[in-house]
């Protein structure tokens, strides 16, 4: 059984016990989260998808909030000697799917 569902502007495939970074919740580690927006469910029968799923929610828990690597934006402009550098941290959510209602 799978579910599809959208938090932080994506949407993602997942499972009951899989673990996945998604874009920061402002929830602390150890609570539970709920994903109330569910595009598709899949289970050993068919596929429910966009009204079909009215009332299908997904519940994860919070395993720890962290920053992703860095990323270097370098902007050059030829021949005009401008050039600038920066950095930035994406910060994320870490959560594990523990049971999908469907």
């Amino acid at each position: 059984m799978y579910a599809i569902i959208a938090t932080g502007g994506k949407q993602y495939k997942v499972s009951e016990g899989d673990i996945l970074k998604v874009e920061k919740l402002g929830v602390e580690a150890g609570e539970k989260v709920t994903f109330d927006t569910v595009l598709a469910v899949r289970d050993d029968a068919a596929i429910k998808v966009a009204g079909d799923v009215s009332g299908a929610s997904v519940e994860a828990t919070v395993l720890e909030n962290g920053k992703a690597k860095k990323v270097i934006v370098y902007k050059y402009k030829r021949k005009t000697g401008y050039h600038k550098k920066n950095g930035h941290r994406q910060q994320y959510t870490k959560v594990q799917i523990d049971k999908i209602h469907a």
